[in-house]
């Protein structure tokens, strides 16, 4: 369908466009014809494949064939545990990338479900109740309060309608919507004031509007367009791990193969060479990595839940830790979504009002000082005006809130109606000012409704004593000019040159500040013009102040802001909202510095080219006036530049962008379910706040990966190099193939699984990020690994050769180099907790799982050494106490030279205490 932009054109031409009539709309016969031309009012989605091909995919990486190898060489070995082992470990990473794969792709179906609705239109001349998914283009729709939007529609008539589009533009407050104004082609969607759209609710009001979009040609189809449109890019541990086993699995063959060459041409039996090459094989690829990767992320999210966020891909928890850029969206994430009113000027006076959001229990202050309300006559006007120029409602009502352990219920207030008159309620609850309470003596007579043109509200309300008040609140500018006196503690006086100038003056300020600033205003009425009552009565009125308010920040976000800025993280907002407003809210939370950031609106966004946004990204962060488009290119401009973008959101309009990013996080209360299919993690609590637990998370997750592949590979380049080099020399085998397995059980298993849950540093939260395109095996790691590697397979050897030449003992050299090897590794995993800081530096006691596992697999080390059944298997012979004494010094040299290092570290600080302890 040709797309129009309706919101440039008159309502006649809409419709004349769509040939329907405003008295009796569509004919049956055209809305089946228009059926069969635009199809029916729903999403369409992209053609899937079955689910056995998207099973099966999850067996193409390159990892998971070379593991499925290594099950069949297991199985041809005999080695039937390490076969079924392996078997499992590659059915579980399938099945939960399937899994994973599954629930993101609910996206759409949360989409679609907005379509699920009915809508009543004018058809053959009657108002008719029909399915959402039948309209067409050309429906005359009948809008009142209450009602959800199906379709994008151009207004034709409407009555005081207020529509909330919080989803689709990120605005808090409702908008007026007119039928009689056209906008230009570059007005923002928050800014097609003459336009509804599919998605959004009528919270004031009735209306009549023109069908123009159905369907995918919606605003929210062309997001659902653009969810399907993003891919989803493999995360960075993900990369790193698939480079790792690439490069691991062929430097493994190919010295494996140098081993069994050597081997052979040595003399020794070309089946117990290849017999030995492929046990090395087997062994030296860490074929336990994606299982121990994958068991430290599900542990990682069970700390995550405990901490309200839940992650929906695994994945998630480590992008989240190397995450240089937060991109979140305004309403409800930084803020409360609840407007509040935050200062009042009246009768020369500056009050400031505390709390935040829909609770009462807030104060009104004067010069940072509580009041008594009934000292301050002209507060309480002004406040009983507010709140009777009013059809807003307070209530208290009682959550129930979810939780991970236990679930529970609390006791809250919530607004019915329009936000702004909600804040201005709450505001005079603060001073025990109910509207309940007035209308026990005053009785409301009628109403003169807010007009976008009027740019103000009226009623007049009757005490029990028969005299008539006219009450009115709008924008300052058009209250002053109505206004003839001014309202003091003592009563009415003549309105001043002085008084016009403090007011504008205190307006000028509180606009400054974002602060939305509606005045109100009241005089007498004689009975005749409160019989009567029209705009004409609307002048000679009596100033009675000015209330300012604001959707305020969360108040535990500013506090999470400054704790990612210490972790190098920048924070981008990206609103909905205009321009004043966003800067105030960024200001106060310290998102915004001038002179040093940039903000950019949409309509400047769309102004820059690729590369004009490429070349100032990097200092913009605030983005106000933004579409959904937008924030799709934001994202893809940041991830351009080289960071990994989080993207935060609740709305529908979030969901492309928050698919797009690196990772996506959805709020779990006020989200929608199209942003939390879309997302890879869900803020349980709504907290910002949350995000940071989750970053630290994510970077301890990522040390314990580095402590476990140190430890992996430094094992297995010992056991690689053990085999090398006693073929290099011409000794006999120093370890038979099923040793060489036998280590690689007890080694690769519980000492590398506890690593994975070790305690994070103290100061992961005061480090930067790491840089994107970082190396696994950055910052010293590789020499690490493989300084260590050799010292393993040089010890082995070592033990080896003394105890052979020596004793000319080939099973008892044997028995010692399989202990040395094990036991080395058992000294190592120790080392391997920290890169920065020794062994004895480190609290022992602070991972348990560890001693338990280190002690485990030397209890089955013994076993296979000293009980006669498995000794025979292994061909292993006791030792005597002599070689276990050699076989510790050699394997725990490291371990004594650090105790020694430490002792004589300490020692300075002992005798500088002495001469102070005297």
């Amino acid at each position: 369908m040709d797309r129009k932009k309706w919101y440039t054109r008159t309502s006649e031409e809409a419709v004349q466009f769509w040939q329907t009539s405003f008295t009796d709309g569509l004919s049956s016969a055209e809305v089946k014809t228009r059926l069969e031309k635009f199809g029916c009012n729903e999403l369409a989605e992209k053609e899937k494949p079955a689910w056995w091909k998207r099973f099966l995919a999850q067996f193409q990486d390159f990892m998971v064939l070379v593991l499925l190898g290594a099950t069949l060489i297991s199985a041809f070995l005999g080695e039937y545990a390490d076969a079924i082992t392996i078997l499992v470990i590659v059915l579980m990473n399938a099945v939960l990338g399937f899994i994973q794969e599954y629930r993101a792709e609910q996206s759409l179906a949360a989409l679609k479900k907005l379509a699920s609705l009915t809508a009543r239109v004018v058809r053959n001349g009657m108002v008719q109740q029909v399915p959402a998914r039948e309209l067409v283009p050309g429906d005359i729709l009948v809008l009142e309060a209450g009602d959800k939007l199906s379709a994008d529609g151009r207004l034709i008539d409407v009555h005081n309608m207020e529509v909330e589009e919080a989803a689709l533009t990120g605005e808090s407050t409702s908008v007026r919507k007119v039928a009689d104004r056209k906008f230009s082609e570059d007005a923002p969607l928050g800014d097609r004031k003459n336009m509804v759209f599919s998605g959004t609710n009528v919270v004031r009001g009735r209306g009549r509007a023109v069908v123009c979009a159905t369907g995918m040609a919606t605003e929210v189809g062309h997001i659902a367009d653009m969810i399907q449109a993003t891919t989803e890019e493999t995360t960075p541990l993900e990369r790193r791990l698939e480079h790792l086993g690439k490069w691991l699995v062929w430097a493994c063959l190919v010295i494996c193969l140098i081993v069994v060459i050597t081997g052979v041409v040595r003399g020794e039996s070309v089946f117990l060479m290849c017999m030995a090459g492929i046990s090395l094989a087997v062994a030296a690829i860490p074929e336990g990595l994606p299982a121990i990767v994958t068991v430290a992320l599900a542990l990682g999210v069970q700390r995550m839940i405990k901490q309200h966020a839940i992650i929906r891909k695994l994945p998630a928890v480590e992008t989240l830790g190397c995450t240089t850029v937060i991109c979140s969206d305004k309403t409800g994430t930084l803020t409360q979504n609840a407007m509040t009113v935050r200062q009042i000027f009246t009768d020369g006076n500056h009050y400031e009002v505390t709390g935040s959001g829909y609770d009462i229990k807030g104060s009104i202050l004067l010069n940072q000082q509580p009041l008594d309300i009934n000292k301050n006559k002209a507060l309480q006007q002004c406040l009983t005006i507010g709140v009777l120029c009013n059809n807003s409602i307070l209530k208290q009502n009682t959550i129930a809130i979810t939780g991970v352990w236990r679930n529970k219920t609390e006791t809250g207030w919530c607004i019915e109606g329009d936000p702004t008159e909600g804040a201005i309620i709450v505001a005079a609850g603060k001073a025990a000012i109910w509207q309940s309470e007035i209308e026990k003596v005053q009785e409301r007579v009628t109403e003169i409704p807010f007009e976008s043109e009027r740019r103000r509200m009226s009623v007049v309300y009757r005490d029990t004593n028969g005299n008539n008040t006219l009450y009115v609140k709008g924008a300052p500018d058009v209250i002053l000019e109505l206004c003839r006196y001014y309202h003091t503690d003592a009563g009415p006086t003549t309105i001043t040159k002085n008084h016009i100038a403090q007011i504008n003056s205190m307006n000028e300020q509180m606009t400054s500040g974002a602060l939305r600033v509606l005045a109100v205003a009241y005089r007498r009425l004689t009975p005749a013009q409160a019989q009567n009552p029209d705009e004409a009565i609307e002048n000679d009125l009596v100033f009675a102040g000015i209330i300012g308010m604001i959707d305020p920040p969360r108040e535990e976000v500013k506090i999470s802001i400054a704790l990612c800025r210490d972790a190098g993280i920048k924070t981008v907002m990206i609103t909905g909202d205009h321009k004043n407003t966003a800067i105030a809210i960024a200001q106060e939370l310290n998102i915004y510095k001038e002179n040093q950031h940039m903000t950019l609106t949409g309509k400047e966004l769309d102004a820059l080219s690729e590369p004009e946004l490429d070349a100032i990204v990097n200092r913009v962060t605030v983005y106000a006036r933004v579409s959904p488009a937008h924030k799709l290119r934001i994202v893809r401009a940041l991830k351009r530049q080289g960071h990994i973008v989080a993207m935060t959101g609740d709305g529908i309009n979030d969901a492309p962008a928050i698919k797009e990013a690196d990772i996506g996080v959805a709020m779990g209360i006020t989200g929608t379910d199209v942003t939390k299919e879309a997302s890879a993690m869900v803020l349980a609590d709504d907290n910002f706040a949350t995000i940071v637990a989750a970053v630290k998370e994510g970077r301890g997750i990522y040390e314990n990966i580095r402590k476990f592949i140190r430890y992996l590979l430094a094992c297995n380049i010992g056991e690689v190099l053990t085999m090398f080099l006693a073929a290099l020399f011409g000794l006999p085998m120093p370890l038979l193939p099923v040793q060489i397995l036998w280590v690689n059980l007890v080694t690769d298993g519980l000492p590398a699984m506890a690593l994975g849950v070790d305690p994070s540093s103290p100061n992961v939260m005061q480090r930067p990020p790491r840089h994107p395109g970082e190396s696994v095996f950055s910052r010293g790691l590789s020499q690490k690994i493989i300084g260590r590697g050799i010292q393993i397979g040089l010890s082995t050897l070592f033990v080896f050769s003394m105890i052979y030449y020596m004793q000319d003992d080939l099973a008892a050299a044997r028995t010692a180099a399989f202990a040395t090897l094990v036991y080395c590794q058992m000294f190592h995993v120790f080392d391997c907790r920290s890169e920065m800081a020794t062994i004895f530096e480190l609290k022992f006691m602070t991972n348990r799982y560890l001693l338990a596992a280190v002690a485990f697999s030397s209890i089955m080390q013994l076993s296979v050494m000293y009980i006669p059944f498995l000794s025979a298997i292994f061909s292993t012979v006791p030792l005597s106490v002599g070689h276990w004494l050699f076989i510790l010094i050699v394997s725990g040299w490291t371990l004594i030279v650090s105790a020694c290092k430490q002792i004589f570290k300490r020692r300075p600080a002992r005798r500088a205490t002495i001469p102070q302890s005297r």
